[in-house]
């Protein structure tokens, strides 16, 4: 029986941080969606499908012996899973009758299928394979799984589905260091520190309220408080800083200052003071001292973001939630002082300088703001540049596959920056 694990099609609700990557490898809780699929159904080849433009990417980073978009590989005894479930301790049996697991708005869930119904069913693209089976099979509605609709959804799952993963998990306790002058505030049960981590003195690491886990080579330096439920991943820094509960972060992240329920998702530096809030940061970000993100109105009110539909346009969409930070795409940079408004899209590649005030709540990707203006800056060139760049200083590279998305998701992204940089022209030459 093989496990495959499908994007589903609104992966725009999830722009911009699944820009450079599929949806299902997004990050809530100790690991990513797919990751925690993977662990409840262990001993199965697994099979991925995502957008065709992510495929070569992807295949670098997936599991290994993993396949990615085999159209080939569907001829078999199947258990097929929407990548955007929160799974949870979640495993669906892999003897039962064939079926289809449909949530109560609609939303395909899973698929159960033999191989001697999978071979007669069309394999054009992942979907329309989908399509057919939830024509042929049994439709059962399941209103226990957690899916993931859009990226806010994110962070306002992220502490449940930390303590969820700790306790899967199934260890606690202290196998790095924990310094004699570090204060563990609530229980030892809620803690576990890895191998070759380290608390250092005059750390405060409070339980209380949820588990701390501290992963292999992290470092906790001093005159830091950790919150549970939190997450900090291997490799991972946390100096000066004053982490709220609710947070993910790594690998391979450093992090400084207030943050509250956000996620950090690996190679990003959010070093320095500054308040994030409810906010989920890609790859290779760097946020500049005191950056700053609001994350709640003045009158408390829902916040809105500018979002893209299936159809291409963008508009603002109520998040139902009160508290929305923002989503930075992977490679963006800002300067000092940079102020983040309530539910901000940030895009990928941008460099944002601050100036004093709220930026706009939508930066386009590959994107200059300067002076208080939309930019193209010094193009596309220039920003892959500074990629390379960063990611050496980290020991790693840019491939020529991660050059072809990047080029990809530039001329994606043409119509909307064009527009946003037209009209701040526009504004600046007025006056």
């Amino acid at each position: 029986m093989k496990l495959v694990i499908f994007e589903p099609e609104n992966f725009y609700n999830f722009y911009p941080i699944a820009y450079l990557r599929p949806t299902y490898e997004l990050r809530c809780g100790h690991s990513l969606l797919y990751e925690k699929i993977i662990r409840n159904h262990p001993g199965l080849s697994v099979s991925f499908f995502c957008r065709d433009c992510l495929a070569e990417t992807f295949s670098s980073r997936a599991p290994e012996g993993a396949s990615v978009n085999d159209l080939a590989g569907l001829d078999d005894d199947l258990l097929v899973v929407n990548g955007c479930i929160l799974a949870g301790n979640w495993n669906l049996e892999r003897d039962g009758g064939e079926e289809i697991g449909m949530s109560p708005e609609g939303d395909l869930l899973y698929v159960r299928i033999s191989r001697e119904s999978a071979v007669s069913l069309p394999k054009d693209d992942i979907h329309a394979f989908l399509a057919a089976a939830a024509e042929k099979l049994p439709p059962k509605t399941d209103e226990s799984l957690t899916l993931i609709r859009y990226q806010w959804e994110l962070i306002r799952h992220n502490p449940e589905a930390i303590v969820s993963d700790f306790e899967i998990a199934g260890k606690s306790g202290v196998e790095g260091i924990l310094h004699s002058t570090a204060t563990v505030f609530g229980s030892l049960e809620n803690l576990y520190i890895a191998p070759e981590a380290e608390v250092h003195p005059q750390v405060v690491i409070d339980t209380k309220n949820g588990p701390v886990t501290i992963e292999r080579g992290a470092i906790v330096f001093p005159h830091s408080r950790v919150e549970g439920p939190c997450y900090i991943g291997p490799e991972s820094q946390i100096t000066r800083g004053n982490i709220h509960e609710g947070c993910s972060f790594g690998p391979v992240v450093r992090v400084g200052g207030e943050v509250e329920e956000s996620i950090i998702h690996s190679y990003s530096n959010k070093y320095h003071d500054g308040f994030l809030g409810h906010a989920y940061v890609g790859e290779w970000v760097n946020l500049g001292a005191l950056t700053t993100n609001s994350d709640l109105k003045n009158d408390y009110s829902t916040v809105e973001m500018y979002m893209q539909d299936a159809g291409g346009k963008w508009s603002y969409l109520d998040t139902g939630d009160t508290k929305v930070g923002a989503f930075i795409g992977d490679h963006t940079k800002t300067s000092i002082g940079t102020f983040l408004n309530t539910g901000s899209h940030v895009g990928v590649m941008t460099l944002l300088m601050g100036t004093g005030k709220v930026l706009p709540k939508f930066i386009p990707s590959f994107s200059w703001f300067l002076e208080g203006a939309i930019t193209a800056g010094f193009g596309f060139g220039k920003l892959v540049e500074t990629a390379e760049v960063a990611t050496g200083r980290r020991e790693r590279a840019l491939s020529e596959a991660d050059r072809r998305l990047l080029e990809h998701v530039y001329e994606l992204t043409r119509p909307e920056r064009s527009k946003a940089i037209k009209k701040d022209r526009r504004k600046l030459l007025k006056g």
